[in-house]
């Protein structure tokens, strides 16, 4: 469910102290918005939880790219995690440090690592030889030296969705932890290059931290021998991947119980701790916002046609994600559910947000909001049908903020000719 930041007040659904109600009047719909509160108090959650050992939490760019996101974080201390030049851009543009970023990724551009390079970021998860062998001679190129973590694959189960399951052999990520002090000899000998850190990454959506432990074990014992065979190993990046509660009776991973099972684990061994969360920052910190156009059955089905689709959240169509789904306006207790599927106007019978789920009923200009959507929601969404992407809004108290505009028809065709 949505973070406590949004509530329901006189039968009305509020974000902090901003009703959405007021919000769709006067922004439109369907607009996604998000709880500064709610995204700062889970990164002071990992922050706390690892006070005393020496850590860095890097935010997980790819999970909410909006500036104001990111600003939000950067203000509050975090480190970025990114995957791309784009993102590294926006972190900078958003006031973040770049020697504190970290550059995951299975395939970075040499225009990328250059330019990476070239701001000064703290270094780079590498995911081949190929990558090491790259960055030495751009590393070369600028008389710069590269800090370097090589990915290692632990073959571990992450137990999550196969598209988000990143930690098995049968996976592109990663170097096989089997052959991993061998690349990092190997990356020891070149120009440019110091290889001081040790990273995994084994998924995403992770409601068990059992499979994160078992990893940090098996690169904690990766990282003492590399620091016995001499290499200056200064960081374990065990990237990120906790999970949240989407659905009723689940439970969301604890930061605080990660914390107190790591910390035992790495004391005393002089080595910083980088973690990458994303999802657990902003998941439960939005909801896309967004108004019933029409209600219609064919034969004893009922649909609920609303004006966001699969354009603007597309995790239920391609992870067949469940997100709980609010009205707006507070359903009477002793008004009975109906169940209907809760589809957009898209021309694809993907484009939904739930399949047969009980509702209260709904009438044409009726609000709802589509929980625990702050995470992979508008990064993921597109023009598919060539529809203009919904607006941003960050709430802090009852402050709102235009985070991004929504767009327009001419906003489509923006750099087009013919």
């Amino acid at each position: 469910m949505c973070s406590d930041s949004f509530h329901y007040r006189n039968g009305t659904l509020f974000c902090e102290d901003a009703d959405l109600v007021s919000l769709a009047e006067a922004h439109g719909t369907p607009a996604y918005v998000y709880s500064k509160n709610a995204i700062a108090r889970r990164f002071e959650a990992y922050k706390s939880s690892f006070a005393g050992l020496p850590h860095r939490i890097c935010f997980a760019v790819k999970a909410n790219s909006n500036l104001a996101v990111l600003a939000t974080l950067a203000r509050l201390g975090a480190g970025f995690d990114i995957v791309s030049a784009g993102e590294l851009h926006r972190v900078l543009a958003a006031g973040g440090d770049p020697a504190s970023v970290v550059f995951s990724g299975v395939g970075k551009t040499a225009a990328e690592i250059r330019f990476a390079l070239q701001k000064g970021i703290r270094s780079f998860n590498c995911e081949s030889e190929y990558e090491i062998e790259t960055i030495s001679q751009i590393a070369v190129s600028l008389n710069r030296t590269a800090s370097i973590a090589i990915r290692v694959n632990p073959d571990v189960n992450a137990v999550t969705h196969p598209y988000i399951s990143t930690g098995l052999r049968e996976h592109k990520f990663g170097i096989d932890i089997a052959h991993a002090e061998a690349v990092y000899r190997r990356a020891a000998k070149l120009p440019g290059i110091a290889p001081e850190g040790v990273s995994c990454h084994i998924g995403s959506q992770l409601l068990d931290i059992g499979p994160l432990l078992e990893a940090s074990e098996k690169v904690l014992d990766l990282a003492a021998r590399l620091r016995a065979a001499g290499l200056p190993i200064r960081d374990l990046d065990l990237g990120g991947g906790l999970g949240v509660a989407y659905r009723p009776g689940e439970r969301a991973a604890c930061v605080q119980t990660l914390a107190e099972r790591l910390r035992p684990r790495l004391e005393g061994l002089g080595l910083t701790l980088l973690l990458e969360p994303g999802r657990s920052i902003v998941a439960e910190a939005g909801i896309l916002l967004m108004r019933v156009l029409l209600t219609k059955r064919n034969g004893q089905k009922l649909f609920v046609v609303v004006d966001g689709a699969m354009n603007d959240l597309i995790r239920p169509a391609l992870y067949q994600a469940h997100h709980e789904i609010l009205p707006v306006r507070e359903a009477a207790a002793n008004v009975p559910a109906v169940t209907a599927d809760i589809v957009g106007p898209v021309c694809e019978t993907g484009d939904f947000f739930a399949r047969g789920r009980e509702i209260a009923p709904v009438e044409p200009g009726d609000l709802l909001a589509i929980c625990m959507a702050g995470a992979y929601g508008f990064v993921l969404s597109s023009n598919y049908n060539s529809r203009p992407r919904a607006c941003e809004l960050l709430v802090d108290g009852a402050e709102v903020l235009v985070a991004r505009k929504r767009e327009t028809l001419e906003d489509l065709i923006r750099g087009e000719a013919f």
